[in-house]
């Protein structure tokens, strides 16, 4: 084993939380669907959608019977709602081509819609034990600091990131290992105001050893959002989200009063399938 493992799983089984997507009891569909709502979506905010949704939808099959635009707006106000129509179509392939039962194999999982790299690794990881170096957020950065001794990793993950991360994968409960270090990320060796003190590896970490040198890469762009067209096609999902059937265009357009814009996240959200327009200028969530 590296130096690394046994701190990190020694901490992260005094520390873990209690979530509904871990543990013995979570099936691979409660895995992914917990996968689809975290991405850019912090726990706290997951964890009341994640639980109706299991209500609703307890597995692939139960979702892909329904209407895409059920699954929309369950959905809420998780943000990056394409996520929702990703899911359903994965739930629908999973179905056609699986019989229902989300695959265990890396290879399989990659193929299904809205499905890439890091949430093939996660579902083959945490629903199945594989051994996959899984590179979310947390984990790039816990290894950033403390293998490269940089406070940031790189914008996109590059060759010798996923070496190193697969290098650093243990034989011995390798998923295990993937959520500790995630977990370490999102709790101790955090974006900001990191608790180095708190940290089972800070007198191993080249970052701190090296005096917590500050990033000097790429500037690191934040995601604004008053004013954006995020933010216009969040208020407009939301009036269809809470109308059952249809809605007409002047509801929607009370909702943002600057034309083109508003104009222009409607017509993104056409294109993107989340909104479907009916005769007489009415719009809906998908049928």
């Amino acid at each position: 084993m590296n130096d690394l493992h046994a701190p990190v799983l020694d901490w992260y089984a005094d520390h873990a939380r209690e979530l509904p997507w871990r543990g013995p009891g979570a099936t691979p569909w409660a895995v992914m669907v917990s996968e689809f709502m975290l991405q850019q979506t912090p726990v706290a905010r997951v964890l009341p959608v994640f639980e109706s949704w299991l209500t609703t939808w307890p597995t692939p099959s139960a979702l892909a019977a329904a209407p895409s635009g059920a699954a929309v707006r369950a959905w809420g106000r998780l943000g990056y709602p394409r996520r929702a129509l990703r899911l359903h179509a994965a739930a629908t392939a999973i179905v056609d081509r699986h019989d229902g039962e989300v695959p265990a194999a890396y290879d399989d999982l990659i193929t299904l819609p809205g499905v890439g790299d890091y949430t093939a690794s996660a579902i083959a990881s945490f629903a199945f034990g594989g051994s996959h170096p899984v590179l979310d957020t947390n984990v790039r950065r816990v290894l950033a600091r403390a293998v490269g001794g940089v406070e940031f990793p790189a914008t996109s993950v590059n060759k010798a990131e996923r070496a190193l991360a697969e290098s650093l994968v243990p034989r011995h409960e390798p998923a295990t290992w993937a959520v500790a270090v995630m977990e370490l990320g999102a709790l101790v060796c955090t974006a900001t105001a990191p608790r180095c003190g708190a940290c089972p590896i800070r007198d191993q970490c080249t970052w701190r050893l090296a005096g917590h040198p500050a990033y000097d890469g790429p500037p690191r762009r934040g995601q604004p959002w008053a004013g954006t067209d995020r933010q216009v096609r969040g208020r407009l999902m939301a009036v269809l989200r809470d109308t059952e059937g249809t809605v007409a265009r002047s509801r929607l357009e009370a909702v943002w009063p600057e034309t083109v814009q508003r104009e222009r996240a409607l017509q993104s959200l056409l294109d993107d399938g989340l909104v479907v327009q009916s005769d007489g200028d009415r719009y809906s969530l998908p049928h």
